[in-house]
């Protein structure tokens, strides 16, 4: 997957055919709940059932694909997230592309839910570099379920990530991708065997701590959770606590959900080194947000830690005859 170039005008253009039916971006969802909740189920673009690799490739149009995958918790007080997303992808891909952020993002939208509960619990798209990913984030199936004990199948959707993805920039340029779980709740401590084997289809011997599964993610990805503002258990110490004791510094708190694109957007522009927060919040108003404010908030500490870990070797030995020419490091 991930041909094709994103097209601005066709989102548009969808959106207003979408307005003049009267049907919503999540038609899928719309209709499906509608029915009996027995026949509820991810639709077949989306369904990681047999799931066997979501692939980002380089190609001729495309050679320096960069994977990004986007899985968001659709329980709960979660449900706005995917609708906001949807609407703010014209952002998203203005600030990667015209801002030069990374040449070639391929994108993967899913979803999360709770496999102890609900009939489905994980939705995994492809990578796309075209309106392709608005079909598949409006594929999703907006369950809205959950167990209520503030924990989600995080964890299910990280071995998916680890266990059933293969992508370029890491097999031959050496470089993560990135993985942003939007969500509001705790993982489960373990990947469960009996789960995987119901919801992906693979046997596995025995269950997986997630502390065990976590460093094979990261071999991938960059993984960062982000939890906005307005949510059930924003700012709650109880879910903020073991997620930084998982990922760091890489756990985002959002005061605005309205600015997740831009917050997205801006971490990759970090990563890849393409700006500093300052520059990153600048190209923010020279695009019309009105995001800065809570984008700059969200991301003071990622910015602050790239900056210290980008090193540079001293320009009196980068001057020196045969000297080593100036290198950067990314996280």
């Amino acid at each position: 997957m991930g041909s094709g170039r994103w097209d601005t005008n066709v989102y548009a253009a969808a959106a207003g055919y979408r307005a003049a039916s009267g049907t919503s971006a999540f038609d899928y969802s719309d209709r499906a709940r509608r029915g009996p909740r027995d026949s509820w189920a991810a639709h077949p673009s989306l369904d990681p059932m047999h799931l066997t690799v979501r692939e980002s490739r380089d190609s001729e149009e495309h050679p320096l694909s960069l994977a990004i995958a986007v899985l968001f918790d659709v329980t709960g007080s979660m449900g706005a997230v995917p609708r906001t997303l949807q609407t703010k992808l014209p952002e998203l891909f203005g600030l990667l592309l015209r801002k030069g952020y990374t040449p070639d993002p391929q994108i993967l939208f899913g979803a999360v839910g709770d496999a102890t509960c609900d009939r489905v619990p994980l939705q995994l798209g492809q990578f796309e570099s075209d309106n392709r990913m608005d079909d598949n984030l409006g594929n999703i199936f907006l369950e809205g379920g959950g167990g209520g004990q503030m924990t989600e199948s995080y964890e299910l959707a990280m071995y998916a990530m680890a266990r059933h993805t293969s992508l370029d920039c890491h097999e031959k340029r050496g470089r993560r991708g990135y993985l942003f779980l939007i969500g509001d709740e705790l993982p489960y401590g373990k990947v469960k065997a009996r789960e995987v084997r119901r919801v992906i289809g693979d046997d596995l011997d025995e269950d997986i701590p997630l502390t065990s599964l976590l460093p094979e993610l990261q071999q991938r990805y960059d993984v960062y959770y982000i939890i906005p503002a307005g949510t059930a258990y924003a700012g709650n110490a109880d879910v903020l606590g073991p997620w930084r004791a998982l990922l760091g510094q890489n756990v985002i708190e959002l005061d605005d959900l309205d600015a997740v694109c831009e917050t997205i957007a801006l971490t990759v522009g970090l990563g890849e080194e393409a700006i500093d927060l300052q520059e990153g919040l600048a190209d923010l108003a020279d695009v019309g947000s009105t995001a800065a404010d809570s984008v700059g908030k969200a991301l003071a500490e990622v910015g602050r830690r790239h900056t210290e870990v980008a090193v540079t070797t001293s320009p009196l030995v980068d001057a020196a005859p045969g000297g080593t020419p100036p290198t950067t490091t990314r996280l």
